[in-house]
């Protein structure tokens, strides 16, 4: 797996069981913690990130000085790996500061824990990818400054030496056809695995990468009427068809059961024909294989090609003093020019147009502008209830457990039934 996705998600699986244990505490409002009636505090996890932080800071630098600003913000940043334990902590304390970045499918979470109070921005929402903006019971909690698409990779040279035809947005391929070029270019010989699918993966690359497919061929993580239940959606026939798909592609021998720990690294050294991976990768293939790199959607399982949506958002706490001066410097961060400068810092799809019109490989014809149509076209969010960081672990097992080489209507079944006695526990998560 390419570090930048590791960088955006890897604390997720950690988010996952802290998030649950938040959602699992006494709901109610946070105090922030002290501040001056000047001053307001942001906390992000990219200590451990200094190309995003220093984009970061250089736009709380530009708000800071400019003569409408409502209040200093001071940026506090924490290494990924502790970032959630700190959140945390601080929530259970009652020591939030005013300004919270969060993974976007765990914004449910904090929302109904009452840890984040509704957005209230001055600027316009409409013209961002649906992605970037979370919601929750019908408000929205957080907003992102980028995020990333999943896509498939392959030279073209080796698709046309096996006579496969590149798949478009326009016409992407059909199971039977993925079934088809898997297997003309094993025949190659060239490789031992022509698929790569990032199975060495772990944490939220799981249900990100892998509920995408599951949604594609009719199944879901949940029923997302009322988000209730997993039963029949999770280990209904379409599941179940999914799980039997995924675990072939590892007996036909087109895909490891677990593959190297830098799978875009191995494309790149030729031990695989297609990658399946995102738009991190972009840059570093095109530098690597110029014209030969072919970037693809990913497949039409029944109902289409699915990807899954949202990356890092920020958010206003419930007890923050001066949530006007957040909002207020949450709205100024959301210009065009600052959300483009972030992009290009971290390699990711701008949120709005205006935004990608400032980076040209993200502009109008520009190298990196069909993620953005894919992230428009094909993103699903993952669930939106407060359940998600408890689902997205259930799911993980499930998905490695098929891997292994489970029973695919037993793993489904365990991980389905988990989520129902979870989400019961917890009263349906309802307000």
């Amino acid at each position: 797996m390419n570090k930048r996705f590791t960088r955006i998600l890897a604390t997720s699986l950690a988010a996952a069981s802290l998030l649950g244990t938040l959602g699992a505490c006494s709901k109610g409002s946070a105090s922030s913690s002290s501040e001056g009636a000047n001053e307001i505090t942001m906390w992000t996890h990219n200590a451990g990130n200094p190309e995003e932080l220093k984009a970061i800071e250089d736009v709380v630098a530009a708000y800071n000085s400019s003569s409408s600003a409502k209040a200093k913000v001071k940026v506090q940043a924490f290494p990924q790996d502790s970032y959630n334990d700190s959140v945390v902590s601080a929530a259970s304390a009652g020591n939030l500061p005013c300004i919270v970045d969060i993974d976007g499918p765990n914004v449910p979470n904090w929302a109904w824990a009452e840890y984040l109070t509704p957005l209230k921005l001055s600027a316009d929402l409409a013209g961002n990818l649906p992605s970037t903006v979370a919601k929750w019971d019908g408000k929205t909690y957080a907003v992102g400054y980028y995020d990333v698409a999943l896509a498939m990779m392959a030279r073209a040279s080796d698709l046309k030496a096996a006579g496969v035809r590149v798949a478009t947005i326009e016409k992407p391929w059909t199971a039977d056809e993925f079934q088809d070029a898997l297997t003309k270019l094993k025949g190659l010989g060239k490789w031992e695995h022509p698929l790569d699918m990032g199975t060495a993966g772990t944490g939220e690359w799981l249900p990100y990468a892998y509920s995408p497919l599951l949604q594609s061929f009719g199944g879901d993580l949940i029923n997302r009427d009322g988000f209730q239940s997993a039963d029949g959606v999770l280990n209904g026939d379409k599941a179940v068809e999914w799980a039997g798909w995924f675990r072939g592609l590892v007996d036909q021998g087109f895909m490891a059961q677990k593959s190297g720990k830098d799978s875009t690294q191995d494309f790149l050294n030729n031990k695989s024909a297609i990658l399946y991976t995102g738009s991190w990768a972009a840059d570093k293939a095109k530098t690597a294989l110029g014209e030969d790199l072919v970037v693809m959607p990913t497949v039409d399982l029944g109902n289409g090609p699915k990807i899954g949506g949202a990356s890092w958002q920020w958010g206003v706490t419930s007890g923050c003093e001066n949530a006007e001066a957040a909002m207020d410097y949450l709205s100024y961060s959301l210009k065009p020019e600052n959300l483009a400068a972030v992009a290009k810092a971290t390699g990711t799809i701008p949120a709005t147009n205006d935004a990608a019109a400032l980076i040209p490989a993200f502009a109008e014809g520009g190298a990196n502008r069909i993620f953005m149509e894919f992230s428009r076209n094909y993103a699903v969010m993952r669930p939106e209830t407060p359940a998600y960081p408890f689902i997205a672990t259930e799911f993980g097992k499930a998905a490695q457990d098929v891997l292994a080489g489970a029973d695919p209507q037993g793993a489904l079944d365990k991980a389905a039934k988990a989520i129902d006695a979870n989400i019961k526990s917890n009263g349906g998560y309802k307000k």
